[in-house]
Order: structure tokens, then sequence, then C-alpha cells
């Protein structure tokens, strides 16, 4: 019998420790739940996927540290305590901080990924997985600039 999964969704028992933690400020990413979030397969290892998200959230941590130091000061310990309009029962930061943790981690397994077939093919689907990345890219700058609350656009005369 064969462990081989072609394909196909990492069951969620197969991943222990599912959760990646980071400072106790910020909520814990749920790997399932970003896997099935991204449709990531079972071709992205675990290991991977915890680096890619890993990686994001130090991106994404280091892009509202300022935000977070001003409400830690204001004596707030977690971003569930500051409060805020809430949608689904939690804080819309709270989905706005996993949307951005969620789209980093997805353009940077897309990168990754897309090296593996150098054939001709490998290369047309890089090609279609660019605007994804930037998708990602894209998706992530909107989400923490609605975190801070800031324009999506920046314009600039010349």
């Amino acid at each position: 019998m064969s462990g081989f999964i072609a394909g196909g969704l990492v069951p969620s028992n197969s991943v222990p420790g599912s959760h990646i933690n980071s400072d106790p400020f910020w909520p814990s990413i749920d790997l399932d739940s970003l896997r099935e979030t991204l449709r990531i397969d079972s071709s992205v290892t675990p290991a991977r996927l915890e680096t890619a998200v890993v990686a994001a959230i130090i991106s994404v941590n280091r892009d509202l540290a300022k935000w977070r130091a001003a409400n830690l000061a204001a004596g707030f310990t977690t971003l569930a305590d500051v409060p805020g309009t809430e949608i689904l029962g939690k804080s819309e930061r709270l989905h706005l901080y996993v949307r951005a943790v969620e789209c980093a981690a997805g353009a940077e397994v897309c990168e990754r990924y897309r090296g593996y077939d150098s054939t001709a093919s490998g290369a047309k689907n890089a090609d279609e997985n660019m605007p994804t990345i930037d998708d990602y890219r894209r998706d992530q700058r909107w989400a923490i600039r609605d975190f801070l609350g800031k324009s999506r656009t920046t314009v600039e005369l010349l």
C-alpha cells in the first residue's frame, strides 16, 4: 500500500500542531484553515507550508509593528482586545491580519513551486501563476492598508 496522494488535500490530522503562533499580541495561524482557504494541496509539504507561513507572519508583523506598539501602550494585550467592528463574531482587524498572512504565504508558495518543472509546460504554468503571485501580493498590501485604515491607492503628481 502506498502513502502517495496525488494532488489531494492533506488530512487535518496528519499535521500535528497545525497552528503557528508569533507574538502573543497576534492570533495564531491555523495551517489547516489556510490550506483550505488557499486550496493548497498535498504537493506542498507541511514543512514547506510552515516555512512560508513563518515568513508571511514575519513580514506582516513588521508592517504592523508601530500599530501594535501603540496599542500595547494603550493597554491592549492582544488584537482581540482592541475595540472595533466585528464580523462573524471576530474583530474586523483579526480577519484582515489573517488575510494578510494568508496572502503573503500564498504568494510564497506560488513563487517556490513554479520552478519545479523546467519543461515547456513548467514555463507555461509559471507564466500562468504570475498573476496569482501578483494578486496575492496586492491582496496582502490591501489587507494591511485596510487594517491600518489607510487608502489602498497612493497618487503622486509629477
